[in-house]
């Protein structure tokens, strides 16, 4: 099928991939081509450099020539496809049917969006394991796409990976490698069942991630456990909030300012959590990754060992993947940064915390390890004298009004506790998130005015109603705006047969009122972008039409009346 237009620019957008390899020339181009060979195939985009910017290449008939010498001479031969579009040249290599292939340099394996080198021991693993299907990459008939495919996990990725959204959704899915079209209907593969399936554990009732909170030291006495069976991505996030919901908190004290400390740092809980989510053997129908927290240790348990490959020496340094599908359309993501560096970064954030290094078991599960050492109060947090301090010295500015009660009882003090907010701030983040629960939140400059209007009226706004059997009239309503300016008064206005009289409205809008409460509008969106980073509100639709919802990580965090 012929490219189109739109088809290279939602390329572009995406950027490189397990599948798709930007050349500016011909240099090393044959590492390209055994990589692709080697792994599920891809195509290789000459004339454009690796930040998607378009150079043009010229493929004229020397230049074919010299691509096709370049496949015949890889060792077996690869045949391969050359076609030019507009100034570009595209190469579609198919997955070889005689693997491994190897170039003059060596063979080479695709990992994520980058080709890597195997050495001799990756070799013999590789002429061993191959013949393996790779679960991730299978297409699975039986999925209704009309029925059972979720647009809002969709637009969700999409968001966190800066694709467009003007372009058609199978069209992006083919691209990423995610479908493919069968008699005209759309066949998603593993990978995207497994991150767009509106359930997919009615598909894969082995892909839930289960957590679980003991008493004590051994695996007897469960005080919480929970099932998370969302999508790849919702199970991360619900698997991180269970940890941090159990796992107790020092404060580091300078002032009035408090800085909440996780006692295993959140990056490498985090960086934990993914990696079992990721490298899972999901061939493995009989178990799924565990989060486990004891009163000495958590342990975090995915089914498979280290894959064939990766030698004991080489573990922490060098990428073997496992699932290279799901782990690339986790990069996009942004849910990991460089293929290969996770457990380096965990080891690296938890010596920068002064804290022991994880360990790893590796017996056909593989485990991540980390130690324990704060001693908690019965509530889980750990409270120093230092904090009791703070919380005493700031107790009139901790928690939110009155408005708290449209949450559950307790939610101001678990959201401040959680995110170390206190005072004004807390006050206005809360009646934000209960404008926008409750679609009542429009713009930054009519949150401040339903303020003015609503939370105002014990600080100058007094209007007296009273209700008549009789005819209305408004007149003689003096209304003064100081500071501002401007004055307005004596405004006569009658109007029959309505019952309501209402008179001597004394209205006062003094400019300071919204420095009083704490807000403007630039501090209001400063506010938005905060909820955002923590995930608990999105923006939906368009920039004019468009509105903030709530998000399915804030309704786990808090249980609505």
């Amino acid at each position: 099928m012929l490219m189109k237009k739109k088809e290279l620019e939602l390329i572009l957008e995406e950027g490189e991939g397990y599948l798709i390899e930007f050349k500016e020339s011909l240099s090393k181009i044959d590492k390209e081509i055994v990589a692709f060979a080697n792994s599920s195939g891809g195509r290789i985009f000459l004339g454009i450099s690796d930040n998607s910017l378009i150079k043009g290449f010229k493929l004229d008939n020397k230049a074919k020539s010299e691509i096709q010498n370049i496949a015949e001479n890889c060792d077996p031969p690869l045949r391969i496809n050359i076609v030019r579009f507009e100034n570009i040249a595209i190469i579609k290599v198919p997955e070889g049917n005689k693997k491994p292939y190897k170039c003059s340099s060596g063979f080479y394996l695709r990992s994520g969006a980058n080709s890597q080198k195997m050495s001799t021991d990756d070799i013999i693993a590789f002429v061993q394991n191959e013949g393996r299907i790779r679960f991730d990459e299978l297409y699975e008939k039986r999925f209704d796409f009309e029925l059972d495919f979720d647009n809002s996990k969709y637009l969700s990725y999409i968001r966190k990976s800066n694709i467009s959204g003007d372009y058609e959704i199978k069209e992006v899915l083919q691209n990423l490698g995610l479908l493919t079209i069968e008699d005209k209907k759309p066949i998603l593969n593993n990978t995207g069942i497994l991150l767009f399936a509106k359930n997919p554990v009615r598909h894969f009732v082995h892909s839930v991630v289960t957590g679980v909170l003991y008493k004590g030291n051994e695996k007897i006495n469960i005080l919480d456990r929970k099932d998370f069976t969302g999508d790849l991505i919702s199970n991360i996030e619900d698997a991180i909030i269970f940890l941090k919901k159990h796992l107790n908190v020092r404060y580091n004290i300078q002032g009035l300012r408090r800085e909440e400390i996780l006692e295993i740092p959140e990056t490498a809980l985090r960086e934990a959590v993914i990696n079992s989510v990721v490298h899972r053997d999901y061939f493995e129908k009989g178990a799924n990754v565990i989060i486990e927290i004891f009163d000495d240790r958590v342990e975090i348990t995915n089914p498979g060992g280290l894959p064939k490959g990766l030698k004991e020496s080489e573990f922490g340094t060098k990428s073997v993947t496992r699932n290279p599908l799901i782990a690339s359309m986790m990069l996009r993501a942004n849910y990991i940064e460089k293929l290969g560096t996770g457990i380096k970064r965990i080891q690296n954030v938890m010596a920068e915390a002064g804290l022991s290094p994880a360990t790893f078991i590796k017996d056909g599960f593989f485990t991540i390890r980390f130690s324990r050492k704060f001693k908690a109060d019965r509530t889980g947090k750990q409270t120093t004298k230092d904090e009791k301090e703070f919380l005493k010295a700031d107790s009139s500015e901790l928690m939110g009004e009155d408005f708290t009660e449209y949450f559950t009882e307790g939610f101001a003090a678990k959201f401040a506790s959680e995110f170390a907010l206190k005072g004004k701030r807390l006050n206005r983040l809360i009646k934000i998130l209960e404008l926008i629960d409750s679609s009542k939140f429009i713009s930054a400059k009519d949150f401040i005015l339903n303020v003015l209007v609503n939370e105002g009226a014990n600080d100058g706004v007094n209007v007296g109603v009273k209700t008549e059997n009789v005819g209305v009239k408004i007149e003689n309503v003096p209304v003064k705006t100081e500071n501002v300016g401007v004055k307005i008064e004596n405004v006569g206005v009658k109007t029959e047969n309505v019952g309501v009289k209402i008179e001597n409205v004394p209205v006062k809008n003094d400019v300071n009122e919204l420095e009083n409460i704490g807000i403007n509008e630039r501090t209001v969106e400063r506010d938005l972008a905060f909820l955002k980073r923590i995930g608990f509100i999105e923006r939906v639709g368009t920039d004019k039409t468009g509105k903030y919802i709530t998000t399915d990580t804030f309704k786990k965090f808090i249980n609505l009346k």
